[in-house]
């Protein structure tokens, strides 16, 4: 051990008060920052590991993982633990980096048991979103399990411990590779795997925890035992989150949704059939005309169909001179109108857009008309991105794009920071039956 709690450093203005942990080649301390009276976590090697030949490795390795988070929080993502510091004590590199307060994923199933399915699948999207912008940036993290990934109070997920994250290439294996066997792919324990699917694994994996409240079936016992993994519906659990989970935890690499972003696309309820076969008929209590909205959403003009549909609300909601919603106005839009918009949405983007998709996201994420809802809000539909709000041109206006991304009228009506009816479109989503 390097520290003792009480133990105040060197070279930087911090004091150890606790040990957090030790890892395959970390060890964490809970430490306060005595100028700026704030807590963090430093990490640091494991001195045990000093004699080991491929230390200078893991010295390598643990450097890396500073860099690593270093390029992410420049534009902070709420789901990627942030670093505030590098520096090195006693001949040692030490990493500091903000402390969660919460508690794991791990941990929260093993207090409460399996969660709800749609709390469960939740805490896996925020994770898997955050792993699809780290793929992006040519990086896998190889440790996604539930005693890595963090829950904050308020709901938000946080994945943390990027010691064994890698670039997208083969790894050499160790003489130690560390990791968690339960969660990981059997081609990671035996290839030291660096793909994306790696992580596809871990995180299906972590969700068949979340919702059963057991420990997976290791994945070499299955590949090389043909050992069953108990099936997630075996334990109660919806049969598209139990689907998900299959795709994500198959025993073949190549079986599994190839991309994050392929594989949270199975994290959507379907919408029953009888929304998105039947034809809409184009009610309106004020008059206004929608087969213009509804060709250009069965065309794919989605841009079009967005900036239509902000037109109609207007007109709908007698706004159309002032071009912005007034409280007054959204909760008093009526009913026959906002079904009619939602359920062209809905019709023609195959259940993936609508107001009901971004009401469904909206309970998930807490269900309160204020503004930390609708930065969750924001973050799960891709509205936000690093904990910015997006410009209109920034938006994604393809059927790709994240579930709920599309319509943006309620942003217009008050989800975005900056606007003046700030809150109206969660009075909107908590006032209309959808």
């Amino acid at each position: 051990m390097l520290w003792t709690p009480g133990q105040i450093l060197k070279t930087r203005p911090l004091r150890i008060d606790t040990i957090l942990g030790m890892g395959g080649f970390g060890m964490t301390y809970k430490a306060t920052h005595l100028q700026l009276n704030y807590q963090v976590v430093l990490k640091t090697p494991n001195l045990s590991l000093q004699n080991d030949p491929e230390y200078a490795n893991f010295v390598r390795r643990f450097i890396r993982e500073g860099q690593i988070l270093a390029k992410f929080c420049q534009n902070a993502h709420p789901g990627i633990v942030r670093i505030s510091d590098l520096f090195e004590e006693k001949g040692l590199h030490c990493l500091v980096m903000d402390l969660i307060v919460g508690q794991s994923l791990f941990d929260t199933v093993r207090q409460r048991g399996r969660l709800p399915d749609t709390e469960a699948v939740a805490i896996i999207r925020q994770i898997g979103e955050a792993l699809s912008d780290v793929h992006q940036a040519g990086i896998v993290h190889r440790d996604a399990h539930p005693g890595n990934i963090m829950l904050r109070p308020n709901g938000q997920a946080v994945l943390i411990d990027f010691g064994l994250a890698n670039e997208l290439m083969p790894t050499i294996i160790s003489s130690r590779h560390p990791h968690n066997p339960a969660f990981a792919p059997w081609e990671q324990h035996i290839e030291g795997s660096g793909k994306p699917t790696v992580d596809i694994y871990a995180l299906a994996a972590s969700l068949y925890y979340a919702v059963t409240g057991k420990v997976p079936t290791a994945s070499l016992n299955r590949h090389f035992r043909n050992e069953a993994l108990p099936p997630a519906k075996d334990f109660g659990v919806k049969d598209w989150v139990s689907l998900a989970i299959e795709k994500g935890m198959a025993s073949e690499p190549q079986k599994r949704p190839q991309s994050m972003k392929d594989w949270l696309s199975y994290l959507r309820e379907p919408i029953p059939s009888t929304v998105v076969g039947v034809s809409v008929q184009l009610k309106s209590a004020q008059g206004v005309d929608y087969t213009r909205l509804r060709d250009l959403l069965a065309a794919g003009k989605w841009k079009e169909a967005d900036e239509e549909t902000l037109k109609v609300m207007l007109k709908a909601a007698r706004q159309e001179k002032e071009g912005w919603f007034t409280k007054e106005s959204i909760e008093n839009f009526p009913c026959d109108d906002l079904r009619t918009i939602d359920q062209l949405w809905v019709k023609y983007s195959q259940g993936r857009f609508g107001f009901s998709v971004q009401k469904k996201i909206w309970l998930e994420v807490g269900g309160k008309v204020d503004y930390d809802t609708e930065c969750k809000l924001g973050d799960r539909v891709g509205w936000r991105k690093g904990g910015q709000w997006l410009d209109y041109s920034n938006l994604t206006f393809k059927i790709a794009a994240q579930a709920g991304h599309l319509p943006w009228a309620l942003a217009h009506a008050g989800w975005y920071g900056g606007w003046g009816g700030r809150g109206l479109g969660g009075s909107v989503l908590s006032h209309r039956e959808l």
